[in-house]
């Protein structure tokens, strides 16, 4: 397997397999291919014969991948799919992808992704206020910031950054811009980290912005909500015991995974107060994580971005 340099080291990858199980011959969906880490393993795991399908809406993670496992790619054990998990289905149709045992999210981003100051994730080195997973897509952080209303912006960082300060930075936000356009990661770090005390290694006070700016430019949670009910449909297809394991990075997204499998993994959700059933609804998973599974303190330490990492899985029952 051709391992080509590359600053992206997937999270908890011990804990996923665990929980997924591959085994020779099985079929995978990585619906977050990112930088390749946890596709590898899958195919370690799955070899010689089992296949993977990486999605990723990002073009310039896909050629990475593609330069790392030419090999598996060119033994058709790893198939290419260019679009957003939230079209899974379509996606694996198109693809031929059937008998599906096993499919991972990952919501986290990538450290190529992350450390790359043209892409405006970060601001650690100042770059474009761009955001964008998917180049295609119309509307960047540069086009919100500048454009949306001081209750628009302030709602964003509520909302998708559960940030305290949100209508104080949405307000010297607008005033900012009447000045000059907000174009670069920098100056929004700086309006959203004025007037507040910052020590080195602790959070900084611009991260909450910057997380509901890239969530909202993405459509994340919306398109997470959507893929749930997929992942679902496509391991009942498979006809086995498949199972699923999603990693997210804050509680917005846990809360939405956590829902959705405590729902699936219950027979009944009439309201408490229906004297009978009514909905008809059949547990359709088992839950395997009775509660969110954390980092080690040894791959935090290796690997400080999977500090806020959990992982919740889940196997489909079959009748």
């Amino acid at each position: 397997m051709n391992r080509e340099q590359t600053q992206h080291i997937p999270v908890m990858l011990d804990a996923v397999m665990e929980y997924l199980r591959p085994t020779p011959g099985g079929h995978y969906i990585d619906g977050t291919l990112g930088g390749g880490g946890h596709t590898s393993e899958l195919l370690r795991l799955s070899a010689p014969d089992g296949c993977v399908l990486g999605i990723d809406t990002d073009s310039r993670a896909q050629e990475r991948v593609k330069a790392r496992l030419r090999e598996e790619i060119a033994q058709g054990r790893l198939v290419l799919s260019h679009g957003n998990f939230a079209d899974m289905e379509r996606l694996a149709r198109e693809a031929n992808f059937t008998g599906v045992e096993g499919i991972l999210l990952d919501l986290g981003f990538s450290s190529d992704q992350m450390d790359d100051p043209q892409r405006g994730f970060a601001f650690s080195a100042d770059g474009p206020l761009d955001m964008r997973l998917n180049q295609d897509l119309a509307i960047n952080a540069t086009d919100i910031v500048n454009s949306a209303s001081e209750e628009e912006l302030a709602d964003i960082f509520w909302r998708y950054g559960e940030e305290r300060r949100s209508r104080l930075i949405a307000r010297r936000i607008v005033r900012e811009r009447e000045k000059q356009a907000i174009t670069h990661t920098g100056q929004l770090a700086s309006i959203a980290a004025a007037g507040v005390p910052y020590k080195h290694g602790a959070i900084h006070p611009a991260t909450r912005v910057f997380q509901a700016l890239r969530i909202a430019v993405n459509q994340e949670l919306e398109r997470l909500e959507a893929v749930l009910p997929q992942m679902l449909a496509l391991l009942q297809a498979g006809g086995k015991q498949g199972r699923l394991a999603i990693i997210s990075f804050h509680s917005l997204e846990d809360r939405i995974v956590k829902a959705f499998l405590k729902r699936e993994a219950t027979d009944c959700i009439c309201p408490p107060r229906m004297p009978v059933c009514v909905c008809g609804h059949k547990a359709s998973l088992r839950i395997l994580t009775s509660k969110p599974v954390f980092p080690t303190e040894q791959e935090i330490a290796s690997n400080p971005r999977a500090r806020s990492a959990r992982l919740r899985a889940a196997q489909v029952l079959t009748e």
